[in-house]
């Protein structure tokens, strides 16, 4: 299949997707308050089957391939992309709720055992269960490979001891996928991945109230116990998982920006068909003609981008990594580019509260920071380029 033309099964699926995310999925959103988990929206996702979606059938039994190996499970790249561009085509919410749920899981998909996916795999996927993906730190961002929180040995086990920080979900989900240091001095190769359920004696949690809406906290370890039964994956490999799960979702990033993006452009065509200022519709004008030309040019390209970058994914191609970070990198900032155009195109309107446009406004600036920031991505690029 050419990466830049998706056949006719998968635009009437993306149809499909962007009716559901306006017709069933917003008015719930709606009815949401704004950086708590909307569990109402998550079991609507997993009544609608759209959370399988991102495990496949590994998610029917809980059972699979579950090696630690990182085999590529579940669902691929490209599909991952579809799902969330389409759905932040219609409903921003719905989108991030089905990919949170998807980045706290994957680590248990690909890396867990066969105990821990008979666990939780069919809960999150039926929208019963929230995941949340713990790897950010005060001190450890962009720079994952810094991870201060400490697995100290405990008998057969270990004992958490730290602080986990910007984490989406917390402290409100029910399980955590967290990756702990777990021999010092070795960097990225001491950290191992655990699977942490809430209730675990000596985790605690507090929200963190942001610019987007969705749910973000911090995460305190005071001698949280784990065991090797809790480990994903291999002990001192956990970095692998994590870098894994994101090479995954990275693209998908682009894919939700660009929904975004789409969204905005979709809006001021309408607006500026429709508004008349000095004699005519905004239309006519040529710097707002040429606006909306370039709002419209910078989105099929990064449209462009991600496509390539999940196909390459999907095929195992040996440049994921520099295509991966290349769509995420223009995605993400030409969905800033387009929005923002969009409110100056729209006017005070658009800055009203309620409005979609203030809405993809908050939304719209966090993606350039989180799963690797625009200069992360820059340098990934880089050094690719210079292997």
């Amino acid at each position: 299949m050419p990466v830049f033309s998706l056949d006719p099964v998968q635009t009437a699926w993306c149809a499909e997707l962007r009716a559901l995310a306006v017709e069933r999925l917003r008015p719930l959103a709606e009815k949401g308050e704004p950086g708590r988990v909307n569990r109402s929206l998550i079991a609507a996702l997993g009544e609608l089957g759209l959370l399988e979606r991102l495990f496949g059938s590994e998610a029917d039994s809980g059972a699979g391939r579950g090696t630690g190996s990182g085999g590529r499970t579940g669902t691929g790249a490209m599909e991952l992309c579809l799902l969330r561009e389409s759905l932040a085509r219609g409903c921003t919410e719905a989108e991030t709720a089905l990919a949170l749920q998807g980045l706290g899981t994957y680590p248990v998909v690909q890396a867990g055992t066969d105990r821990q996916r008979a666990r939780w795999l069919p809960e999150v996927s039926a929208g019963r269960a929230v995941a949340a993906f713990a790897l950010s730190e005060p001190g450890a961002g962009s720079d994952a490979a810094a991870l201060a929180l400490r697995a100290v040995p405990d008998g057969d086990g270990w004992l958490l001891t730290g602080e986990k920080r910007w984490i989406s979900n917390a402290p409100e989900a029910d399980f955590y996928t967290v990756f702990a240091r777990t021999d010092e001095g070795a960097g990225a190769r001491g950290i191992t991945a655990f699977l942490v359920p809430a209730d675990r004696r000596g985790l605690t949690g507090s929200p963190i109230e942001m610019l987007s809406p969705h749910p973000i906290g911090a995460l305190s370890f005071d001698a949280v116990p784990v065991t090797r039964g809790d480990v994903l994956g291999e002990v001192d490999r956990g970095f692998r998982v994590a870098m894994n799960t994101l090479n995954l979702f990275r693209p998908s990033v682009g894919a939700f920006a660009v929904g975004m993006a789409q969204a905005a452009l979709d809006a001021t065509l309408e607006h500026t068909a429709e508004r008349t200022a000095f004699g005519g519709p905004l239309k006519d004008l040529q710097s707002v003609a040429h606006r909306v030309a370039e709002m419209a040019t910078r989105t099929e390209a990064a449209r462009l981008l991600v496509y390539a970058a999940a196909e390459a994914y999907d095929t195992g191609a040996p440049d994921v990594p520099r295509r991966s970070a290349m769509a995420k990198l223009f995605a993400t900032e030409t969905a800033q580019y387009v929005v923002d155009s969009a409110v100056q195109l729209h006017g005070a309107r658009a800055l009203q509260r309620g409005h979609l446009l203030e809405h993809l406004y908050r939304e719209v600036r966090a993606p350039r920071i989180y799963e690797g920031a625009t200069e992360v991505q820059r340098t990934i690029i880089a050094k690719e380029l210079y292997a």
